[in-house]
């Protein structure tokens, strides 16, 4: 650590000369003509004679990201948000300016205007006319900065991260470019997008924990949104039939690899369709945003070239079916009895008190869910687990819900919506009364709601997919974090 704060006071000696000399440290604006990646795709194809004949300007500003001095002339490499460039300085050009590079360090952000040469080892680069000092950077960037030591590190300082790794940058550019890949999706098939409140007085369209926050004006408890299903609906009634929305939602959880406790969920719902309908929508969303995102329908999977291949169909499979091709006996479905003790034989960790649908949920995120790595659709939920959806037609204790999975990890939820209101009152009890015996995650009575669908609400389907996770496949990235650009962690 000493080391580190000799060099940083180094730079703040610097610092204070260059302000000694008259020159602002942290000066104003600068007039770019250019970016380093356009330089290359305008000029990168042209040879030395053609670049001295045309005598072709330019004006660039960003980061030093490296620096070699030598004596009388001085190389640098300059770092804008496009890629970076050499720039060479010459002291027969730049005259008594030249002196003030040795003010300079690694990470200063600097304005320059010359004219493009190639050099003896033929790189195309800048001859610098003049420049100036736009911001010193005070501490110096890291020479090494890969590796698990750091990734915690990585993390807290996303700053340094993107100076330092052009893969970083390159993956939240992908996630911007997935969101307006997202939108024009939907807005291309008649969807309308919406905001729906991120605090609400009752907590629901999730089995999540919340986060509670209190409003003084009005005197009352609020809480952070797990899902804006219940607002979305209450559009359908309202006479919305498509509509859409990309937002946060907040579930106050554990924070792994794949949970942070706030995260970005598209949530979108169509009126007259069911789920079936919604599996066939889920293929096409997802194809064309492989395509436009990743540049394919293979994409890269873990460290050993494996890929994941979006090509459909997709494989379909019933929750039940699904667990039966892994080993899973059949029997865990027919009682509680049977599937409490398949769980205690295979050491699949419960809840004293989880029902069976919970025991069966358990099982499945143990024995299959980390199998299905090209997208499968696992269709038919029990009831239990599935609060807001409607119930099978030939099996009453079943309902009309498929998860999305891929790369062994759940990317979309749908179901076909409920829209009975007496069914939908009697469940809500049923959360309630699992509320009371200890589920946290258990839903709330909300009696506006039953209103809403009272009032009748169309036959429906909703969907929701954790843009995050989503991500996460596009861009083969093992962690949730490195995905979302300021992830929550532990204080320092």
């Amino acid at each position: 650590m000493e080391e580190y704060n000799e060099l940083i006071q180094e730079r703040l000696r610097k610092l204070q000369k260059l302000k000694d000399s008259g020159i602002d440290p942290y000066g104003g604006s600068f007039t770019v003509t250019q970016s380093a990646a356009g330089i290359f795709s305008s000029h990168g194809h042209k040879d030395k004679e053609s670049l001295e004949q045309e005598g072709i300007s330019c004006a660039i500003a960003g980061r030093i990201v490296a620096f070699r001095k030598f004596g009388k002339a001085a190389f640098a490499h300059i770092q804008d948000a496009s890629g970076k460039i050499q720039v060479y300085f010459k002291n027969d050009t730049l005259g008594e300016a030249y002196e003030l590079l040795r003010e300079f360090d690694i990470g200063d952000i600097v304005g320059l205007s010359g004219t493009l040469f190639r050099t003896k080892t033929d790189e195309l680069t800048i001859e610098v006319k003049s420049f100036i000092l736009l911001c010193k950077s005070l501490r110096p960037l890291p020479e090494k900065w890969h590796g698990l030591k750091d990734i915690e590190t990585r993390y807290r300082q996303r700053y340094v991260d993107l100076i330092v790794n052009p893969s970083v940058k390159d993956i939240f550019i992908k996630r911007s470019r997935l969101i307006k890949s997202i939108r024009d999706f939907f807005d291309e098939r008649g969807f309308t997008e919406v905001e729906t409140p991120m605090m609400h007085q009752i907590p629901g369209g999730a089995a999540a924990k919340p986060f509670m926050t209190h409003h003084k004006a009005l005197g009352i408890d609020l809480f952070l949104r797990i899902a804006p299903e219940l607002y979305l609906k209450r559009l359908l009634v309202g006479g919305f039939e498509k509509v859409y929305e990309i937002n946060k939602n907040f579930r106050n959880e554990g924070i792994s690899t794949r949970h942070n406790p706030e995260f970005t969920m598209l949530e979108f719902y169509i009126s007259y369709a069911d789920y079936n309908y919604l599996m066939n929508f889920t293929e096409e969303l997802i194809t064309e945003l492989c395509v436009k995102v990743a540049g394919t329908l293979k994409v890269p999977y873990g460290d050993a070239g494996e890929s994941i291949d979006f090509t459909p169909p997709w494989t379909r499979l019933t929750m039940m079916g699904a667990m039966e091709r892994e080993g899973v006996d059949s029997g865990v479905f027919i009682s509680i009895q049977n599937a409490k003790a398949f769980a205690v034989a295979n050491r699949i960790e419960i809840n004293k008190n989880a029902s069976h649908g919970k025991i069966l949920d358990e099982i499945f995120k143990e024995r299959v869910e980390p199998r299905l790595i090209n997208p499968t659709f696992i269709t038919d939920y029990p009831v239990e687990l599935s609060p807001l959806a409607k119930r099978k037609k030939d099996n009453l204790e079943l309902v009309e819900r498929f998860e999305l999975f891929v790369a062994g990890r759940e990317i979309a939820n749908a179901f076909s919506e409920l829209n009975d209101p007496a069914d939908q009152k009697e469940r809500f009890a049923k959360q309630v009364e699992a509320r009371e015996k200890g589920d946290e995650e258990a839903g709330h009575m909300d009696e506006d709601f039953v209103r809403a669908l009272e009032y009748g609400m169309p036959p429906a389907a909703g969907e929701g997919i954790g843009i995050d996770r989503l991500l996460m496949v596009l861009t083969n990235s093992h962690s949730i974090r490195d995905v979302i650009l300021f992830p929550q962690m532990k204080p320092e």
